[in-house]
Order: structure tokens, then sequence, then C-alpha cells
């Protein structure tokens, strides 16, 4: 049994039960309640998040995602900066990137006036941010490798043959 098994199923059915996934492995519940608590104490596993489609439920929310320039800091990169911004209630989400910025910002907000205020009031004013690109999801397709969309009865990909 390896770990990337566990992993694979657990991330898209943290619902998973000991017993369920023993028996898709081949080995005892024992053996696996220890490979998961083994694995949450090193931090490999950090949490149980529940994915929601906020489109099908009562709660309109915004979510949007921002490009951010940042100075990096001496001794500490980009770690500090990233630390001061994931503590904000409203961020879901920081990525140090590659390419024409530095950051990503996920945050969700009532309405993109509460983005655009948190942006001005708490995001741009920090010290060592250059600069911000906002972009606000319009419709969810899929996240964390499941579908957020009915299926249809036929794939509407075009087939290519040579």
């Amino acid at each position: 049994m390896r770990q990337e098994e566990i992993l694979n199923i657990i991330s898209t059915n943290s619902k998973v039960s000991s017993e369920d996934l023993a028996a898709m492995l081949n080995t005892t519940k024992e053996e696996i309640e220890n490979y998961i608590s083994r694995m949450e104490s090193e931090g490999i596993i950090c949490g149980y998040p529940t994915l929601i489609n906020w489109d099908n439920a009562d709660n309109d929310m915004v979510t949007a995602l921002i490009e951010v320039k940042v100075t990096p800091q001496r001794g500490t990169g980009f770690n500090k900066i990233a630390e001061r911004i994931y503590k904000f209630d409203e961020v879901e989400s920081v990525y140090l990137m590659s390419g024409g910025f530095d950051l990503t910002v996920m945050i969700k907000g009532r309405t993109m006036k509460e983005v655009a205020m948190f942006v001005a009031t708490k995001l741009s004013p920090m010290e060592s941010i250059l600069s911000t690109s906002t972009h606000f999801v319009l419709k969810k397709y899929k996240e964390y490798g499941l579908s957020l969309v009915e299926q249809g009865s036929e794939d509407e990909r075009m087939l290519i043959t040579p």
C-alpha cells in the first residue's frame, strides 16, 4: 500500500470510511488509520474541506483571483508577505507563482464591491505590494478534480483523428 493511493482516494471523497479504504487497498482498518494519523501529524493531510457549489445554494458569493506583484523581503523572500495576506479572513488561498506576477490570492466576498474594498483598503496598501490585478470568477465548472455542473448524456468534445 502506498501513501499516494490513500491520498488520491480521500482527495476526492474525504468521507470514505477506514473500512472502505482498507477493502479498496487490501489491508486492515487499523493500518489505514495509522497511515492517516501519521500523515496528519506530518502535515501531509492538512484538513478535510467540503466542496460546495455556491451557485446551487441560496447564498450569492463572489470569487476573485487577484494577481499580486510584490517586493520580496530580505531574508524571508515572499514568505512573510504571503503569511500577512493569508491571515485575512476573506482570503481562501495564496500561491507563489512563476511568470508576470508573484502571488495569486483567491478571495470570496458577498459582492464585487466588497472584494474591491478588500483590495483597496487591506491588500494594496501593504508596504511590499507593488500592484494588483483583480479577476472575478464568472462560473466554476470543475474544482478540486470534481465537476460542479450537471453532466450531459453526451460528450460534446470533438473527436480528432489523424
